[in-house]
């Protein structure tokens, strides 16, 4: 443009003021439904243990056990490749960091389960159970051995169990509260969710609790288990996880999918329930749809195929959960739930194969994106999000170290941070 040209415009300030003002309840409700990610770390996987049989060396003993079963059925990174099928490459790298990750973290979520791997019991041992565990929590928390996150799953919102549910979790909050305060990865998960308005209760309950304990209002969250029809189409016939996600009130942090109970409810006969049934991808795209930019994060089922017997069948077990981890991950479901400590070593081999094997590609699209280079794929600023979020979430699980990211990418992590819209050291 040469220097005396005049940018000429035919709409006044005030057109524009007019608008803003139209649409400001808007852009407030973009605001508070859709935050975007909390940017936080995401556990790749959770862990359902039965709340009697909940113990102070839990995590260690399904690192101890995933170990035994690493070192009895793929002893080294050949055998461990040749079994799931990695790159020659990816071996040596992929078994040595699950070995290690056996021994530092082999937990990352641990759920203590007083729902379906609990059952009915006499409301005196349940008390006690949910007592117990609280002390155990805190006594971890205290002592460096809680896995990253741990919570409870109590029994659901409807008629029958509601009450024993209610008191389970009051039991289990205020025992951390008087054994030194709730910790920071603290999960709740509420399941079987069928209305929005069970999902209100929840929240209503925490929220009384936070006033009874002098807490912050929204301190406390929970995920949502989608396990029934009703979570995914309403009777009216509106898709419904919405909904659900609305009535929580900010306070919803994830969607967990149950493989087998919603698989059954929409009929699948057991020998085909799986996280790979049409029925199940169909809930997991609604679910994921339904979440975006709100802030709540997805997680896929399990498998109910345990890695137990001799090697070939162990071998088997192994190479379908590699699979069905590996799938999720492309679909962009980060997290699962791991059934059997001998589930471990391939949930942690799958999820460093797939991070470790993008590195480098991954690595130079950002590069190429920072730089404004070019080259032979234009990206734009949401996939360097999302190419500095998958970066990320390697370094999270422990499947890349960030001098490999740095070497790859001549960024620092707090330049990796703000691409993906984290908060520096989240």
């Amino acid at each position: 443009m040469a220097q005396n040209d005049t940018v000429r415009t035919s709409l006044g300030d005030a057109i524009r003021q007019d608008i803003g003002t139209s649409l400001a309840a808007v852009d407030a409700e973009l605001a508070r439904r859709y935050p975007g990610d909390p940017g936080t770390r995401q556990p790749v996987h959770t862990v359902y243990v039965p709340a009697d049989a909940f113990a102070a060396d839990t995590v260690r003993t399904w690192g101890d056990r995933a170990l035994a079963a690493l070192d009895e059925h793929a002893p080294d990174a050949e055998t461990l490749a040749g079994v799931l099928g990695l790159p020659p490459a990816l071996a040596v790298p992929v078994h040595d960091r699950v070995r290690a990750k056996l021994l530092r973290e082999p937990v990352e979520d641990l759920r203590i389960d007083f729902e379906d791997g609990y059952g009915s019991r006499p409301d005196a041992e349940e008390d006690a159970a949910a007592a117990r565990a609280a002390r155990i929590v805190a006594a971890a928390v205290e002592n460096g051995t809680a896995p990253p996150y741990v919570g409870i799953r109590m029994k659901c919102m409807e008629a029958a169990v509601r009450d024993r549910g209610i008191r389970t979790l009051d039991i289990f909050l205020t025992g951390l509260m008087e054994a030194g305060g709730l910790p920071d990865g603290l999960v709740l998960t509420l399941p079987k969710v069928t209305f929005p308005q069970q999902v209100t209760a929840m929240v209503r309950l925490l929220g009384e609790f936070e006033k009874a304990r002098g807490l912050d209002s929204g301190r406390l969250g929970f995920e949502i288990q989608i396990e029934t029809t009703q979570a995914i189409l309403g009777p009216d016939g509106t898709a419904t996880v919405a909904r659900l996600i609305d009535a929580a009130e900010g306070r919803a942090t994830g969607l967990h999918y149950g493989t087998f109970d919603y698989s059954a409810a929409c009929g699948v006969s057991p020998a085909h329930q799986s996280m790979d049934h049409p029925v199940a991808d169909h809930a997991k795209a609604v679910m994921q749809v339904a979440a975006a930019g709100t802030g709540v994060r997805l997680s896929d089922g399990s498998t109910n195929v345990l890695p137990v017997g001799p090697r070939s069948q162990v071998h088997e077990a192994w190479r379908l959960h590699h699979g069905l981890v590996r799938r999720s991950l492309a679909r962009a479901y980060h997290q699962g739930w791991d059934m059997h400590p001998a589930h471990l070593p391939t949930r942690y081999a799958a999820v460093y194969a797939f991070y470790r094997e993008g590195l480098d590609a991954a690595a130079a699209r950002l590069v190429a994106y920072v730089a404004k280079a070019g080259g032979d794929i234009m990206d734009e600023p949401a996939t360097a999000k999302a190419l500095s979020g998958y970066l990320l979430r390697g370094l999270d699980c422990g499947a890349v170290d960030f001098a490999e990211v740095a070497a790859a990418t001549g960024l620092t992590r707090a330049e990796l941070d703000a691409l993906a819209g984290r908060a520096a050291g989240l």
